[in-house]
């Protein structure tokens, strides 16, 4: 472990080296005199705000000698001349390195063995705006940004809680990322916390990259097979609030605007924000509504291709759903060939400018429809199906739920065009098996609370209880 000496030439050659300051031309190295004696900065140009090092340059320049002989310790010059707030000592020449790179400004003088860390730090960031993917029709419009310290702000003038704890730590062996973790420290699950935690620190990668989802591989159990979310993810500050109120524990990572949510169970996706703006009675006729397109997403067109392979099976009063024209193409492999196409679609819109976009999905409707149709690749009630659960994928804000229920869709509809009905019944007692078998995060049976039960938990999932009943429940 390399430490600073005191003497001015040494150190400032040694950080200059390790921080490479001739090949960076974003990296400044600001010699000055401060009382008779030399000087160094380190800084990071446009992480700096230019006023208050001005200012605070303006004072220390103005320095004499005498004055600077008082100091005994860097502490002490710090704590008598630095007048910005955020300041800290360092001897450890890798944390300064560190530091400097995370925007934080180092500050050596000769006779000191001890750099003076001086936190004047800002970062480049976009406005508070709504999240696309978690909109309401009332409530708050902000949204968590890039950038942890204004993240953390949000949440902090939501929730006026002494036990509110904003842990930060760092993960990445070259990156050094920062990671917060929020919790209201009197309710939170100790030992889930320790967990999440032990985790974070055994992170052993070289950078964390994508954000949160290289966060979230490297804590989140490794299942390959399984597409079930263990975590769950909102933009939305208010959101984050009252799940932590709620004892649930909040990981954000630096450059990521999400929030991680931890734990999460199955069962927890059927709730959303809008429940939350609307009274208590329509908030629980959404989670219904919301609750039986799950159902329907993931089981509509296994069904129904289920009937049409045995149409002996169905009765007279669903004669509708029979197919009344047939085409060359499989109906099995015309789910598919959908399935497929639904996304490579998905893939399209994202690179597809915005002032097209609107044309974009009328010409992909068109085509996908009425022309598939008229063409005789596609019945119509295939399209129809289709069409149905593509639109119903939209109805709860979870990217990777969509598509782990899609996955699991696709898996039933194999299974049945290999082996008819035992295939259809075996693929659901296999999805139910390792729906079951799933742990979140922290390890906790991912069908809580169902299993293990517990009614009040139950009962607050499917009845959005009014604000008045559930602050008295979680006071008792």
């Amino acid at each position: 472990m390399q430490k600073i000496t005191g003497n001015i030439k040494e150190d400032a050659k040694l950080l200059d080296n390790k921080l490479r300051i001739s090949e960076n031309f974003d990296l400044i190295g600001r010699e000055m005199y401060i009382g008779d004696k030399v000087a160094k900065m380190y800084f990071i140009d446009a992480f700096t705000k230019d006023e208050i090092l001005e200012k605070m340059l303006e004072y220390l320049t103005k320095l004499e000698k005498k004055d600077v002989e008082k100091c005994k310790t860097t502490r002490e010059f710090c704590n008598r001349y630095i007048t910005y707030t955020e300041t800290d000592v360092e001897s450890d020449i890798n944390t300064v390195c560190t530091q400097v790179l995370s925007g934080t400004l180092a500050m050596i003088i000769d006779g000191f063995n001890e750099v003076i860390m001086i936190d004047c730090r800002t970062y480049p960031i976009r406005s508070l705006e709504e999240p696309d993917s978690d909109r309401v029709l009332r409530g708050s419009h902000d949204g968590f940004t890039e950038t942890l310290v204004f993240n953390a702000a949000l949440i902090r003038r939501r929730l006026r809680d002494p036990n509110l704890t904003i842990k930060v730590m760092s993960a990445g062996k070259k990156s050094h990322t920062d990671i917060i973790v929020c919790y209201l420290d009197n309710i939170v699950d100790k030992k889930a916390l320790k967990k999440i935690i032990n985790k974070i620190n055994n992170i052993q990668v070289n950078t964390l990259a994508m954000g949160q989802q290289s966060l979230a591989e490297c804590i989140v159990p490794k299942q390959w097979y399984n597409p079930f979310p263990r975590i769950r993810y909102t933009e939305r500050p208010d959101a984050a609030t009252a799940t932590i109120a709620e004892g649930n524990i909040i990981v954000m990572i630096d450059n990521s605007p999400s929030a991680m949510i931890i734990n999460t169970c199955f069962l927890d996706f059927i709730q959303d924000s809008n429940d939350y703006y609307f009274p208590s009675n329509i908030g629980s006729y959404l989670r219904y509504v919301r609750l039986l397109v799950f159902f329907l997403t993931m089981i509509l067109t296994p069904v129904w291709y289920l009937f049409i392979r045995n149409p002996e099976w169905i009765p007279y009063w669903l004669d509708f759903i029979k197919i009344e024209e047939t085409v060359t193409l499989p109906v099995i492999a015309q789910l598919l060939i959908i399935e497929l196409v639904v996304d490579a679609l998905k893939l399209a819109s994202l690179n597809t400018p915005n002032s097209l976009s609107a044309s974009f999905s009328v010409i992909g409707a068109l085509v996908l429809g009425e022309f598939a149709v008229n063409a005789k690749w596609f019945v119509a009630e295939v399209v129809l199906y289709m069409a149905f659960v593509t639109v119903a994928n939209y109805s709860q804000p979870s990217f990777e739920l969509g598509y782990a229920f899609k996955f699991s869709r696709v898996f039933l509809l194999v299974l049945t065009a290999l082996f008819n009905w035992y295939g259809f019944v075996a693929g659901i007692v296999l999805l139910i098996v390792l729906i079951a078998t799933t742990k979140t995060v922290t390890g906790v049976s991912y069908l809580y609370p169902l299993i293990p039960f517990n009614k009040e938990a139950m009962k607050s999932l499917f009845v959005r209880r009014n604000i008045q009943n559930s602050t008295k429940q979680s006071e008792e």
